[in-house]
This record gives structure tokens, C-alpha cells and sequence, in this order.
């Protein structure tokens, strides 16, 4: 296989964790408003529905996103899930906002987490990635990422652990 040179390669291995950040064409905020926000969000969650993808950690904002994914055996291909994301978010935006064919999304960033800590870290860099952007004091009041089910969901243990991690190292394209 050869690859193309002026694109990022992605590749996926089955029963790992990835995380994922996307942006908008040049960083416009297409998906300001609950409506268009609500929406992106939605479509997020139905196709890692879709394509058997176990979401740990979302966080979703007018102009990019982040999630943390467990890929399984099962699992579609990353590619083909975010090809479907952005092609059915770009063509409802497009209609919600009556210009068809806008260029929407850029281009999108996964990493394969092999280390425990380094998956502590980013699951509480996403859980609280509302907070970093200064969209809310506490994550939790953000509607749409996970700080919140995370909080309601996980063994209190296990909450308190992935707080405990340091997020100020971590390398994410995140210059939104």
C-alpha cells in the first residue's frame, strides 16, 4: 500500500483506544447553536452506534471535536465512520444554514493510546475540554461532552482517578 503523501495516514487496530479530533474548514464555527451543536453531536453517537465503535469520552463544539473510542474486532473502519460523520453533518449544516456545497470539515486527527496513563489523561482532557475552551466554569454544565454521564455513570473510584490527571502535557491539535 502506498501512501498518499499529502494526507494523514490512518490506520486502526482492533481492541485499542483512539482518540479523535476533527476540525472545521478553517476553524469556523458551522455548528454554533444548540440546533446545529445538538445535532453534530447526535450524528456522533449514531455512527460510533453504526459502526460498533464504544465511545469513552466526547466533547463537541462549533468549530471541532474530540472523542475517545474503543475499537473492536467488530468495530467499522475509523476512516468510514468519520467519512459517514462528516458527509451527513456537512450536508445537514448545509441545509440548515441554505448553502449547498460549503466546504465544512478539514481534516481529522486519531492516535492509537497504548498506555494506561496516557488514556487517564486524555479521558479527563476530553471530559473537561468545555472548561479548557472557557465555555462553562464546570464541565459538566457543557450539554455536549460527557463530563457529565461520565460523572453519573462511572464507579465513583474511577472518576476520581481520572481527575487526578494532569492534562497540561498532553499533545492534541486543539488551537481552536
Amino acid at each position: 500500500m502506498t501512501d498518499w503523501p499529502h494526507a494523514p495516514v490512518h490506520y486502526a487496530k482492533d481492541n485499542s483506544i483512539y482518540m479523535v479530533t476533527a476540525g472545521t474548514y478553517q476553524k469556523k464555527p458551522v455548528f454554533s447553536g444548540d440546533e446545529k451543536t445538538g445535532m453534530l453531536c447526535k450524528a456522533l453517537m449514531d455512527c460510533c452506534t453504526e459502526f460498533l465503535w464504544l465511545l469513552q469520552a466526547w466533547a463537541v463544539f462549533p468549530n471541532h471535536y474530540h472523542f475517545i473510542a474503543l475499537k473492536t474486532e467488530q468495530s467499522g473502519a475509523l476512516k468510514t465512520l468519520i467519512n459517514k460523520l462528516h458527509m451527513t453533518t456537512a450536508k445537514e449544516v448545509n441545509i440548515m444554514d441554505n448553502t449547498p456545497g460549503r466546504r465544512i470539515w478539514f481534516q481529522y486527527w486519531d492516535s492509537c493510546i497504548t498506555f494506561e496513563k496516557s488514556y487517564l489523561a486524555r479521558l479527563n482532557y476530553v471530559h473537561n475540554n468545555p472548561v479548557h475552551h472557557g465555555m462553562v466554569k464546570l464541565a459538566e454544565e457543557y450539554k455536549y461532552c460527557s463530563g457529565a454521564w461520565f460523572e453519573r455513570t462511572a464507579n465513583l473510584a474511577f472518576v476520581k482517578t481520572v481527575t487526578s490527571f494532569k492534562t497540561d502535557k498532553i499533545k492534541v491539535v486543539d488551537d481552536f
